[in-house]
């Protein structure tokens, strides 16, 4: 597999060229159309086919839209701009990167382990069982085709109620209009594995399945009680709703971590601290995993390594930390926390190369299998 030398869909996108940024949205998909042909004429006009890497992130409003953009910034090096460290990027030359909305991680490892999308990101804890066909992915069977480049940031879930809301506990969710997240995403997915552990029955609530934005907007006007999203934080869709409106973030009492994090290996708990979002002046107890950026078993070698190593450039290193706080966290130590699915060959090797224990990460088997279950 080859990164796609086709135009992008026209979903909400960030394409980036350079330091430059176009933002299409559905409703602009013209504007997209001008940004990839502006692309494909650069590297043209200097002897090379533009090669478009697409990262599936996730709905705009949401923490991977929001890295997505960054990091597709900084792997991607038309032909003919200045060089890195004077000015240029330090991107893989000739790669034109892509941020791509989804639904999410379902939708995201799907199309990865299938080849329609290069790469994207996806919750560690529903990446392995993707790679494992366990759980929700058992019907589907395992996805052998998938493969980590790295664990970028850790990510929490949250549970977001106006501040004057009875809702203090999980169980006060009975009888309440609830949106669980968008269809396909990984927010939508363990919300439901919340409520299950929880003993809630589908009748137990209304549940709709809104993005970030659209579940924002209902809670604030009154037609919902209360919505998951599950992010790095700040979470951008709940840091602008705190700001025009009071809210709370709801805790999980530590039985129903104990419960979730036996039967679900991959998921510990954590804490959302005091003042991550206006008004929120409590710290929040809650459930945590890695975010992983995953890519095709196979996706070239020598590219997969150009793309690490442009990720841990210190010029990438600069784009992150001007996303603070969420930026900061995106670290090569931290390049292997959480990671749930084997290491891509070429990310393998550019971590070997940086001394990191790479034999701690899941190893594929030479049929296709694993040979270290997490």
């Amino acid at each position: 597999m080859v990164s796609s030398r086709m135009a992008v869909s026209p979903r909400e996108t960030m394409v980036w060229i350079g330091k430059s940024c176009w933002r299409g949205i559905t409703c602009a998909s013209l504007l997209l159309m001008m940004a990839v042909c502006i692309a494909a004429a650069c590297l043209a006009a200097n002897g090379s086919d533009p090669r478009f890497f697409r990262i599936g992130t996730a709905a705009t409003g949401g923490s991977f839209f929001e890295i997505g953009g960054v990091v597709a910034g900084a792997i991607s090096s038309p032909q003919g701009g200045p060089a890195c460290g004077h000015g240029g990027s330090c991107g893989v030359l000739g790669l034109v990167a892509v941020a791509q909305a989804t639904p999410g991680s379902i939708e995201n490892l799907r199309m990865i382990n299938s080849g329609q999308i290069e790469s994207g990101f996806a919750q560690a804890d529903l990446a392995g069982w993707a790679y494992y066909g366990t759980k929700i992915f058992a019907e589907a069977g395992p996805q052998r085709q998938l493969r980590t480049i790295a664990s970028l940031f850790p990510e929490a879930t949250h549970l977001v109620v106006r501040a004057d809301s009875p809702i203090k506990k999980l169980a006060d969710l009975k009888g309440k209009r609830i949106s669980l997240g968008e269809s396909g995403s990984g927010t939508a997915a363990d919300a439901a594995v919340f409520l299950a552990t929880a003993g809630f029955k589908e009748k137990d609530m209304t549940r709709k399945f809104l993005r970030p934005g659209p579940a924002a907007e209902e809670l604030k006007s009154g037609e919902i009680d209360a919505f998951f999203l599950v992010g790095g934080y700040p979470i951008p869709a709940i840091r602008d709703l705190a700001a025009t409106v009071p809210i709370r973030l709801v805790s999980f009492d530590d039985p129903l971590l104990d419960r979730l994090k036996k039967d679900f290996p991959f998921y510990h708990r954590t804490v959302i601290p005091a003042g991550t979002y206006p008004s929120v002046d409590d710290e929040t107890v809650s459930l945590g995993f890695s975010a992983l950026w995953l890519v095709n078993a196979d996706t070239e070698s020598d590219l997969v390594y150009a793309i690490t190593q442009s990720l841990w450039n210190q010029g990438t290193r600069r784009l992150l930390d001007a996303l603070d706080p969420i930026g900061k966290k995106i670290t090569l130590d931290h390049a292997l926390d959480g990671v749930s699915v084997p290491l891509h060959d070429g990310a393998a090797r550019f971590y070997q190369e940086q001394g990191l224990p790479i034999g701690e990460a899941p190893q594929a088997a030479a049929d296709g299998g694993i040979q270290k279950h997490p």
